[in-house]
């Protein structure tokens, strides 16, 4: 992170004070230190999350470039996967596209064997997806690749570091993504903990 001079010395206690006396002259904890909310840190934001999925899909686009799909097909695979027996329905609200966009990217799957599609058993109009085995390991497959970059980022930050990026990855996501979160996570244990 770059601070100019003016950022520095802002961020900075007084020269011949305490910390205490330092912490105490910029106000609550809460509103200390707001240097992050300057455009350039914003920025510097954006550049981070940009270049972050970059790499992070990076191994997993090569895999399924050698196959003719893309990163449509890999969030599929990823949230049927992450919930066997999605309604198409729900898959849609996830992935916020029309149906036909999920058409052109989930019949392809269905036909090579990587996904089942079976009707409700309430509502017959209903279509019920999951992988099958071929897409289970194919998902895994996809998974391991991504698992080591994202392991590696966290040994390297340290748990209190997850947990602050665990937090702004939540402020960033509307009500609705948060909502369909929980229910990837599934039901909170004692001690706010999720399974």
């Amino acid at each position: 992170m770059m601070l100019t001079k003016q950022g520095r010395e802002a961020a900075m206690p007084p020269q011949g004070s305490n910390a205490a006396d330092a912490a105490q002259d910029r106000g609550p904890a809460a509103g200390r230190n707001l240097l992050f909310l300057r455009e350039e840190e914003l920025r510097l934001a954006q550049d981070l999350l940009f270049f972050g999925y970059r790499d992070f899909t990076a191994g997993a686009d090569e895999i399924l470039a050698g196959l003719g799909m893309g990163r449509a097909h890999h969030r599929v695979l990823h949230f049927v996967g992450r919930s066997p027996g999605i309604t198409v329905g729900d898959l849609l609200g996830i992935l916020a596209i029309t149906k036909q966009s999920l058409g052109r990217v989930l019949q392809p799957l269905i036909e090579e064997g990587y996904v089942t599609q079976i009707p409700g058993r309430s509502d017959r109009r209903q279509r019920l997806l999951s992988l099958t085995e071929k897409g289970v390991a194919f998902e895994r497959q996809l998974f391991e690749r991504q698992r080591e970059t994202v392991m590696r980022a966290y040994r390297e930050a340290g748990p209190d570091a997850v947990e602050g990026f665990r937090r702004v990855m939540r402020g960033l996501m509307g009500a609705d993504a948060r909502m369909r979160l929980e229910k990837l996570e599934g039901p909170q244990r004692p001690g706010g903990i999720r399974r």
